[in-house]
């Protein structure tokens, strides 16, 4: 196991074990909470995958077409 695998998973275990010693109120805050930054983390990353999407297009990278055309260039591939 790599070096930064087993950081993360000392991290992940400290997460874990403060969860564990919460009470019930509390952990039912925090999954909310997780939740919550989960979701925006992800958003960011959509909108960061759209960006790049369209600076792609910008630079005439992305390509054009029906499924059809799709199909005909996964083919060709």
């Amino acid at each position: 196991m790599s070096m930064t695998r087993m950081m993360k998973t000392d991290g992940i275990n400290k997460v874990i074990e403060n969860f564990n010693s919460l009470l019930l109120e509390e952990k039912e805050f925090a999954v909310e909470i997780i939740r919550k930054a989960y979701a925006e983390a992800a958003r960011e990353g959509i909108l960061a995958n759209a960006r790049k999407a369209e600076k792609n297009k910008k630079k005439g990278k992305v390509k054009k077409g029906s499924l059809k055309d799709l199909y005909k260039d996964l083919e060709n591939d």
